[in-house]
């Protein structure tokens, strides 16, 4: 079997856009799961029932559905919520939705960690709830979510190949159109998993470092 490098070279800039585009997706993903990770983490701690039993749905919809039906669920239910609301914005939606339930699990063994010395503290000088979870519980949890908040942003990247089923032009699709007009697959998705290795093997490095500078604080 012979393999033309003209046909990776040709459609070159159309991957590299799908690439941009993915990082683009998975970053606003990551950042808007944190958002509403923090949110699912404090009603989840709720003295109200009815946010308590929300989260748990929450979660356990996020982990027990797979995400292609979570997405499909978004997409065609988010029009009808937001006029107007294009497919991208619907697949940053369901990312940041589904990795938000696994951020606020991370989120709570973060919570856990943190001595419990410290909130009695808080309390003895009569601080209010969320200026405790402002000045004290945050700032901790955000640097022990670090490390595993960027595999968590691996796995979103893996994922978001699943919006091309909804016409979001990321990596995976624009493989799935420079297909279509050299046929040439396997060239192709030799290159795009290649991509996809290299973005996902350079969170992964920094995720390493992340982690070797949390031991070595922990250890000062």
């Amino acid at each position: 079997m012979e393999l033309h490098a003209s046909v990776v070279i040709n459609g070159l800039p159309a991957l590299l856009r799908g690439a941009a585009t993915t990082l683009y997706v998975c970053s606003a993903g990551i950042a808007l799961s944190l958002l509403v990770g923090v949110a699912l983490t404090i009603a989840g701690q709720s003295r109200f029932r009815l946010l308590r039993w929300y989260v748990r749905l929450h979660i356990s919809f996020a982990r027990g559905t797979p995400l292609f039906v979570q997405v499909m669920i978004v997409y065609y239910l988010a029009p009808s919520l937001a006029a107007g609301l294009s497919p991208l914005s619907a697949g940053i939606l369901a990312l940041s939705l589904n990795s938000a339930a696994y951020g606020s699990e991370i989120m709570r063994g973060a919570l856990s960690s943190i001595p419990k010395g410290q909130l009695d503290a808080a309390r003895a000088l009569s601080m209010s709830r969320w200026r405790i979870w402002r000045r004290i519980l945050l700032p901790q949890v955000f640097v022990l979510m670090l490390p595993p908040m960027t595999f968590e942003f691996a796995g979103i990247v893996r994922a978001s190949a699943i919006l091309s089923v909804i016409g979001v032009t990321e990596l995976t699709r624009a493989g799935v159109q420079i297909v279509a007009s050299t046929y040439r697959p396997i060239e192709v998705w030799i290159a795009v998993g290649t991509m996809y290795f290299l973005m996902i093997f350079t969170i992964g490095a920094i995720s390493r470092r992340l982690e070797n500078s949390m031991r070595l604080l922990r250890s000062a």
